[in-house]
C-alpha cells in the first residue's frame, strides 16, 4: 500500500470508536480487525477496473482512467465524474444488502475506507470541498431506520478530512425504489425529486461537491441531484459510491 494510502488508513482507524470497528472478515469471518481479511481483500478486490472517468463503469484494460464511455459522451449526465470502489457483484453485493436491509452498520466504515483508497489512487481527481449523501424519502427513512449512504458517508468524511453536510439536500416526494424500475421509469421516478434546504444554498454556490452513496446502478439519481445542484450554483460534482453496477 502506497505511503499516502498508509497515512490516510491510520487517521481514519484512529479516528473511529473501537465499538465500530468490526473484528471478523465481512465476507468469510476470519479474525480481521480491519473488518476485510487479507485474503478476501487478494481474492476478490485487489484487482482494480479502468472505469470511465464520468460513470465509472467498467471499461476495457487497454482505455485509460481519463476516458469517458460511449453513453457519456453520446449524452453527459449532469455530474462531472464518479469514483466506485467496487463492481455490484458477488461478494460486494452481499456488504450492500447486509448493509442496507439487514442494518449491518458495522459495514459501512468498511465501504468507506474502500470508497477512500479509490479516490485516493485516482491522481487526476481532485477532493470535493465538501460531502452529501444521497437523501432518502421520509418514508423509506422511517421504514428502515436509518440512509445507508449517509451512513457510508460519516466514516468517509472523517478520513478524507472532508466537511459532511447532511442537511444539504432533501427529497421533496417520496420516489419508488429504483432497482424495481425500468430504465425509462428510473428517470421519471426521480425527475425534480431533490431540492436543497435554505441554509445550505449560499454554501452550494461555486463549490466542488461530493455526492455519496452505496450503489450505482444506471446514474439516474446522481444525475438528478447533480441537476438541482448545479442549478443553485455548483461548480462542480462528483460521485462517490461504494459499487458500480456493471451494464447488462
Amino acid at each position: 500500500m502506497p505511503s499516502l494510502l498508509r497515512h490516510w488508513t491510520h487517521t481514519a482507524l484512529s479516528r473511529l470508536p473501537a465499538a465500530a470497528l468490526p473484528r471478523v472478515c465481512a465476507l468469510c469471518s476470519m479474525n480481521a480487525p480491519s473488518g476485510l481479511c487479507d485474503g478476501c481483500q487478494t481474492q476478490f478486490f485487489a484487482q482494480r477496473h479502468h472505469r470511465c472517468r464520468r460513470c465509472a463503469i467498467p471499461l476495457s484494460l487497454n482505455v485509460a482512467n481519463d476516458h469517458e464511455c460511449g453513453d457519456c459522451l453520446r449524452q453527459p449526465p449532469a455530474f462531472d465524474a464518479t469514483i466506485a470502489a467496487v463492481d455490484y457483484a458477488a461478494p460486494a453485493d452481499r456488504m450492500v444488502l447486509g448493509l442496507k436491509f439487514a442494518a449491518r452498520l458495522e459495514l459501512a466504515p468498511i465501504c468507506a475506507a474502500m470508497m477512500r483508497d479509490a479516490l485516493l489512487t485516482r491522481s487526476d481527481m481532485t477532493l470535493p470541498n465538501f460531502l452529501c449523501a444521497v437523501p432518502l424519502g421520509q418514508q423509506r427513512l422511517a421504514e428502515r431506520g436509518f440512509n445507508q449512504a449517509l451512513e457510508v458517508a460519516r466514516p468517509l468524511s472523517r478520513s478524507l478530512g472532508i466537511r459532511l453536510i447532511p442537511e444539504l439536500a432533501f427529497r421533496q416526494r417520496d420516489t419508488h425504489a429504483q432497482a424495481r424500475l425500468d430504465p425509462a421509469e428510473r428517470q421519471k421516478n426521480v425527475h425534480d425529486a431533490f431540492c436543497l434546504s435554505a441554509k445550505t444554498i449560499d454554501l452550494v454556490r461555486s463549490a466542488h461537491i461530493g455526492i455519496v452513496d452505496d450503489v450505482m446502478t444506471t446514474g439516474q439519481t446522481m444525475h438528478e441531484l447533480a441537476v438541482t445542484l448545479k442549478r443553485f450554483g455548483a461548480a462542480r460534482v462528483t460521485g462517490i459510491v461504494f459499487a458500480r453496477t456493471p451494464q447488462q
